[in-house]
């Protein structure tokens, strides 16, 4: 596996604007993915999760198949949520600091769409949209997608999850000059095959990341084992003790995560709410409270919690074990970012002890019991 950017082909002029942002050895995603995309650039079907640095993998190639003579929209990136959406536009932007300008545009839900319609007046290379607002720019004939060349799918089995497979087929259809589709999915369930078979090439080019490799190292993975009710008590002593230390705590279903909510704000913690049945604007006002550290701790489903890219948080908590393996990578991988240390701490019933080893052997990992 190559360990720099240059080994892996990409620009100098990228490699400056990684660099000043912290990132200079591959993930194993990137590795695999760059070469390919670099050099062929056709269809892509890419097995990994979320915090596995595929914004990068997929970016950097994108960005380098942009002609900037041209005012003419050639890439489009398709997100879920509107949070993930605007994560890759940030993080496109970034990379972009040394690069000939590149215009970048994020379209989604709960933005104004007369500010999208007014922007995309001007030139624009890359889109970063969800399904939905792109569908309704569509209609009001204010977004073109004749000139696209590639399209990428981001988190394609939860855009068919969460109902967006209408959206994506009609969005695809407005894409006649596509040369590539690059589809990253964490799961692969038969609707996603299904999804492969009608926008893509026969046998479109297939990497698997290996579970092994998905899971941040920089993460200590600890555990408790916890009966019902003695996981408010606990949390609560664990948040009191964190001073200035921030953190999600995961629940499986928006009650479990309400209920826990108002538990914990009754006992005087600085914590909100992230769960699916937010309005737009709720989940935004959480978030800027979150990210601007109003807020010390967010209860989050898996969900509403997609997308999210919050610095500097020391912890996770697992209020329950996720059902799907990789939710707990996605829960896990909200910390230790940027090189920074974390906890991913599960909260397991003593009729659960059997699920850790399963992990540990499919994640490659080690939990130790947790000491207060």
């Amino acid at each position: 596996m190559s360990n720099t950017f240059k080994a892996l082909g990409i620009p100098e002029d990228l490699i400056r604007g990684l660099e000043e942002l912290g990132i200079v050895t591959p993930t194993q995603v990137q590795a695999s993915v760059i070469p390919f995309l670099l050099k062929d650039g056709g269809d892509l079907v890419a097995q990994a999760q979320t915090g596995t640095g595929k914004t990068a993998a997929f970016g950097l190639p994108l960005l380098t198949k942009m002609d900037t003579k041209t005012r003419e929209i050639q890439g489009l990136v398709i997100a879920p949520t509107r949070e993930l959406a605007k994560q890759i536009g940030k993080q496109l932007f970034r990379f972009t600091k040394h690069t000939e300008k590149i215009f970048i545009e994020v379209l989604t839900g709960g933005d104004n769409i007369d500010r999208q319609e007014e922007a995309l007046r001007r030139p624009t290379h890359i889109v970063v949209g969800t399904p939905g607002r792109l569908i309704d720019l569509i209609k009001r004939r204010a977004l073109s997608l004749d000139c696209v060349k590639h399209l990428v799918l981001d988190e394609a089995d939860e855009m068919l999850s969460m109902g967006f497979k209408k959206e994506l087929m009609e969005v695809l259809d407005r894409t006649p000059q596509r040369v590539s589709t690059w589809l990253f999915s964490a799961t692969f369930p038969e609707a996603i095959n299904a999804l492969i078979k009608g926008c893509m090439a026969p046998n479109p080019h297939t990497i698997q990341i290996d579970q092994g490799h998905v899971v941040n190292r920089d993460i200590d993975h600890r555990f408790i084992l916890c009966k019902p009710e003695g996981k408010l008590p606990f949390i609560t002593e664990f948040l009191t003790a964190q001073k200035e230390g921030r953190g999600l705590i995961f629940c499986r279903t928006k009650a479990d995560a309400i209920k826990l909510g108002k538990e914990l704000t009754d006992q005087g913690m600085p914590v909100e709410v992230l769960q699916g049945d937010l309005m737009q604007k709720e989940r935004d006002k959480v978030m800027r409270a979150f990210k601007k550290s109003r807020v010390q701790f967010v209860v989050a489903t898996d969900v509403a919690a997609r997308g999210i890219d919050v610095a500097d948080l020391a912890f996770v908590i697992h209020h329950q074990l996720p059902d799907q393996l990789e939710y707990y990578t996605h829960r896990s991988g909200r910390t230790a970012r940027a090189g920074k240390k974390g906890m991913s701490l599960a909260l397991v019933h003593p009729k659960e002890k059997w699920k850790l080893p399963q992990l540990e052997k499919a994640l490659r990992v080690s939990f130790k019991e947790y000491r207060p």
